[in-house]
């Protein structure tokens, strides 16, 4: 696919199946798996990584089973720089309509030292001829820098140079351990783009984890500085604290597009329901206060929020629930809550109080909501004592 005609558009490359399910309490058999791509598929990614063929068997053959099934995104398999590897990748993913290989070496000093025991030059040749092998079986071949965010510029540059020189057509630049800061991740991928030549001809790509919080910042610096493919998982699940979380990702696209001006083929009133039946599948769903997806990402106690919510959403909310897939806004009356949201919710109950039966009844609440933490209908239709209500009065 010709750089020319992405540069307005962001590529999303999923790796739920893959990084994400590698971390504690993600394991999904390949009926579940096999069940999420087709989520996936329908949320619009635009590459789907199924898994890492050389790990198992069962991880080769779940990989072609959604190669063969899943159509829509590109399916690819992850491989180290190593022959099995890749032919066990090419295998995986040869069903599919169009695939991908994704092959990763590391380019930081402390990995090739400590954990490959091998040198630059080493890796330098191992990177060349394991692109050129991806590419007898595939047109379309990723290239990871692990570590690129701790690995020294002039030699990462030189990877990127070797890995574009074999084939690949797209370079991911990877904060593999969520080492950075956005600004220095923005300048990582300006100074490749200064310095790699051939680099033009090729697709971008960040690879963010949220070591410090900032994965998604991260992602969107690399945007900023030339990325045009961000690799994300759903919840944000993943290595250690996870991911660049999907979601996030395609909301900031949305709500900031004055600051952000990309196309993308995310369908957002998807991205609720792909992580409800994430939740499902593994071990664990999103926290509450997970933005985008969390139970209370479209809650609000507070008062004066819901009063403003009451009078225009636009006053606490920057996207409406539906745009995400959520249902609808909640108004959680608690302890915070004030007089409106409480006339409100009973009026949806079919009790319309008067002003002074509002303020005796919202004085009885305040005093149950200090001694219990969730407030449900049937109390409040409790504190109605058993007094029939009648009349009608706006509450402000």
């Amino acid at each position: 696919m010709p750089v020319e005609n992405q540069q307005e558009q962001i590529v999303f490359f999923d790796t739920t199946l893959r990084d994400g399910e590698q971390s504690p309490g993600c394991t999904m058999h390949s009926a579940e798996k096999l069940r999420l791509a087709h989520q996936l598929a329908a949320l619009g990614v635009d590459i789907l990584e199924a898994g890492f063929a050389i790990a198992s068997s069962g991880d080769a053959e779940s990989i072609r089973t959604i190669a063969h099934e899943v159509r829509g995104p590109r399916i690819t398999s992850l491989a180290r720089c190593r022959r099995e590897d890749i032919e066990a990748a090419a295998y995986s993913i040869e069903p599919a309509a169009s695939n991908r290989i994704h092959v990763f070496l590391a380019s930081s000093d402390l990995h090739l030292e400590a954990k490959l025991r091998i040198t630059r030059e080493q890796a330098l040749e191992q990177v060349g001829e394991s692109v050129r092998l991806a590419h007898t079986y595939t047109g379309d071949v990723e290239f990871s820098a692990e570590d690129a965010t701790r690995s020294d510029l002039e030699f990462l540059a030189r990877m990127v140079t070797v890995a574009i020189q074999a084939g690949a057509t797209t370079i991911n630049l990877p904060d593999t351990v969520g080492y950075t800061t956005p600004a220095e991740y923005t300048a990582l991928f300006r100074t490749m783009r200064a310095t790699v030549p051939g680099i033009e001809n090729v697709i971008l790509s960040t690879h963010c984890h949220d070591d410090l919080g900032m994965a998604v910042a991260n992602s969107i610096a690399g945007i900023e500085g030339g990325a045009r493919q961000v690799e994300c998982t759903i919840n944000g699940i993943g290595e250690r604290a996870g991911n660049a979380a999907l979601e996030e990702i395609a909301a900031a696209l949305m709500v900031r597009h004055d600051k952000l001006p990309y196309r993308n083929n995310i369908v957002m009133n998807q991205l609720y329901p792909t992580s409800q039946m994430l939740g499902q599948t593994i071990s664990f769903g999103a926290s509450p206060n997970k933005a985008i997806v969390g139970a209370n990402a479209f809650a609000h106690e507070s008062g004066i929020h819901q009063h403003g919510m009451l009078a225009n959403p636009l006053t606490y909310e920057i996207m409406t629930p539906a745009s995400v897939g959520v249902a609808n806004t909640n108004l959680v009356l608690g302890k915070h809550s004030g007089r409106r949201a409480l006339a409100d919710r009973l009026a949806t109950l079919g009790h319309t109080l008067s002003r002074t039966q509002l303020d005796d009844v919202y004085s009885r609440f305040t005093a149950l909501a200090d001694r219990k933490k969730s407030i449900y209908d049937q109390d409040l239709l409790g504190l109605l004592r058993e007094e029939p209500v009648a009349s009608s009065v706006n509450v402000a």
